[in-house]
């Protein structure tokens, strides 16, 4: 069985997170398991954070899906096949 992992890391969250999530909408049904990252603590939120998307799909529509994100400022997504 091969897995579709999607990285996802997000400089500048605070505003470039409802850009990143406008086309993880989009692209909604192609995802089957999502999980966000960034450090967080009593004193402390970071401004960066990671995305780890499970995808399925085509792979011409996920290869839309990396470039759509890839074009956001401080977004850089890589799609790993394990």
């Amino acid at each position: 069985m091969t897995y579709k992992l999607m990285l996802i890391k997000i400089d500048h969250r605070s505003t470039e997170a409802v850009k990143v999530q406008s086309v993880l909408t989009k692209y909604g049904c192609n995802i089957k398991v999502r999980l966000g990252l960034h450090e967080v603590s009593n004193d402390f939120c970071s401004n960066d954070g990671l995305i780890v998307l499970e995808v399925e799909g085509e792979p011409q529509v996920l290869n839309d899906m990396l470039q759509e994100l890839n074009s956001i400022d401080y977004v850089k997504a890589q799609l790993i096949e394990v």
